[in-house]
């Protein structure tokens, strides 16, 4: 079973933003959120609650033009920091399934630790990636955020929208069940030795 922490701290900086990103995968859901995107900053202060990470995030970026640099570049270095402080996943459940309510929304989430980058997005209604949430925050940046994640951290993901009428409640509704899903994958299991994988390696 893994003793030594879980923790990792990363940082880009390119011409669009500057972002610094530290997760402890062992928290208790304590964050602090500025991304200069509100809506955003409410969706990570979600993530991080309901997955019991630990999270620290600082960002700035030309959110005088558009939120999308921004927010797809917090979740790349989010990824990446993820996928640091997982290590090498010995003794994790590495599976993990939410369903979860939010008002008339309802989303399902799996996420498997599986080292092999996957995304499977579906659901949401027909005009909702033009919805402004918040003013600031496009419908189409959940799915950038959940695409950006999963590939940098390693994950397969899958991200069912089921029901839901009002986009704030169907995005925190996403968030929410993808917190759950991972909080329970990255758990470590004292029942697992080693890395769970017949191949020995994740």
């Amino acid at each position: 079973m893994m003793t030594t922490p879980r923790t990792a701290r990363r940082t880009r900086s390119t011409s669009e933003s500057t972002v610094e990103v530290e997760v402890n995968l062992d928290g208790t859901g304590r964050s602090e959120i500025d991304t200069s995107v509100p809506f955003f900053d409410h969706m990570l202060t979600a993530f991080a609650k309901h997955s019991l990470t630990d999270l620290t995030v600082r960002a700035n970026g030309d959110t005088h033009i558009d939120a999308h640099h921004t927010v797809e570049d917090t979740a790349i270095v989010l990824g990446q920091a993820i996928s640091e402080a997982l290590g090498d996943k010995s003794g994790i459940s590495r599976y993990g399934d939410a369903l979860v309510p939010l008002d008339e929304a309802l989303v399902q989430a799996v996420v498997d630790v599986s080292g092999r980058p996957y995304l499977v997005h579906s659901g949401e209604p027909a005009g909702f990636e033009f919805h402004l949430i918040g003013g600031h925050f496009t419908g189409s940046l959940v799915r950038h955020v959940f695409e950006a994640l999963t590939f940098h951290a390693g994950l397969t993901v899958h991200v069912r929208v089921l029901d839901g009428r009002d986009p704030h409640h169907i995005a925190e509704a996403e968030f929410k069940a993808f917190a759950r899903a991972f909080r329970q994958a990255k758990t470590l299991d004292p029942l697992v030795d080693g890395i769970p994988s017949t191949k020995g390696a994740l």
